[in-house]
């Protein structure tokens, strides 16, 4: 049940002076009255001690603008909570229904967002690992302070550093509650950093893109070797870099930046819900590595393997880059990636310097 209490009537009269129209609510001076309206509900010539009842009559009406009005909170902010319950598109009246039988559900990212209504419509935010959606939040690891999202999210569920924060590696068992907007956007915002911003200024057409020639000329020190790269025709190189570190799989950002600003690359940028405006450091920091081994030049070699174990080598390969390895089991010999299998092909084609097949890579 929602009621409207005497600072949000209070409020409402106050604000009429200069009119208010939200969602569907309209008050405003009517001559020496006032004027309210809902799309069930129009009357004017009112006076003040008799729109107050009226409006206490309206309470989702007046609760849901009070909410979305009067409380201090940036316009980006606003956005943002508003695109979560889809204020926009959803009637109020059906809003709050779904808000006060819990049926309101968002997602950012690996983010789950459920929420819930308070008795005088503010809004409660409960925020876990979607992979945790079928644990009620007390079973989970429960927190309060946005604070602690900075070192929860440090590590994946393995313990292992994530130095890209994007990643689609972020830790179950955890579930912040009871938060309100505030809380709300300071927890996603240690979680996945700038993505409500940049997903705010993306909508209104003002996101600043900084594509690869862009971003690699501000390259200095050791990262300048990164600038030699572009040689040559084309811009395959970036392709690849974009292929390896930009999928969907690496990264929940949307690759917005391209070559530069004329040339596109001719790789998917992914369909995350938050955009990437330039190439992130990790991107940085494997294009440097990439461009001094592409600087080696080619060589031949020949290896004797059966057609079982070419398919073997790509299937590991394809496990590894696919993140796919650990989730093997020991028992599934069958898998090219088995640790066993790997271990077999070691022994029988790799010499006591870990050769393969004893084929030496060649002097430099």
């Amino acid at each position: 049940m929602t009621d409207v209490n005497d600072e949000q009537l209070d409020a409402l009269v106050s604000a009429a002076d200069e009119g208010i129209e939200r969602d569907g609510l309209v008050v405003a001076r009517d001559g020496d009255g006032y004027r309210f309206e809902t799309p069930g509900t129009t009357r004017a010539g009112l006076s003040e001690s008799e729109l107050r009842p009226l409006a206490s009559e309206n309470p989702w009406f007046v609760s849901n603008w009070y909410y979305w009005e009067r409380t201090d909170r940036s316009d980006t902010e606003r956005t943002f909570l508003r695109y979560l319950e889809d204020a926009d598109e959803r009637a109020v009246p059906d809003r709050y229904e779904a808000l006060a039988d819990g049926a309101v559900v968002a997602s950012w990212g690996q983010l789950r967002i459920d929420i819930g209504l308070a008795s005088d419509g503010n809004r409660t935010y409960t925020v876990r690992n979607e992979s945790d959606a079928d644990k009620p939040p007390e079973s989970l690891d429960v927190l309060t302070d946005p604070l602690d999202a900075r070192e929860l999210v440090k590590t994946d569920d393995r313990g292992r550093y994530r130095p890209l924060k994007t990643a689609p590696t972020l830790p179950t068992g955890w579930a912040f509650v009871d938060l309100d907007g505030r809380s709300l956007a300071e927890t996603v915002e240690y979680v996945y950093p700038a993505t409500i911003a940049n997903w705010h200024l993306e909508r209104r057409g003002e996101l600043d893109v900084s594509h690869w020639r862009e971003t690699m000329e501000r390259q200095s020190g050791i990262y300048g070797v990164i600038k030699t790269w572009d040689r040559g025709e084309g811009h395959e190189h970036v392709e690849l870099v974009a292929e390896a570190c930009c999928a969907d799989s690496q990264c929940l950002k949307r690759r917005e930046w391209e070559y530069d600003e004329d040339t596109e690359l001719g790789v998917d940028g992914g369909d995350g819900r938050f955009p990437c405006r330039e190439p992130c450091s990790l991107v940085v920091t494997a294009a440097r590595k990439w461009t001094k081994l592409e600087a080696e030049q080619e060589r031949t070699y020949e290896f004797d393997l059966t057609p079982s174990e070419k398919a073997q080598v790509e299937a590991i390969i394809d496990a590894v880059a696919d993140g796919e390895a650990d989730d093997i089991r020991e028992a599934d010999i069958y898998r090219g990636a088995n640790r066993y299998r790997a271990r077999f092909l070691r022994a029988k084609r790799f010499d006591d310097e870990g050769r393969l097949c004893g084929v030496p890579a060649g002097e430099d």
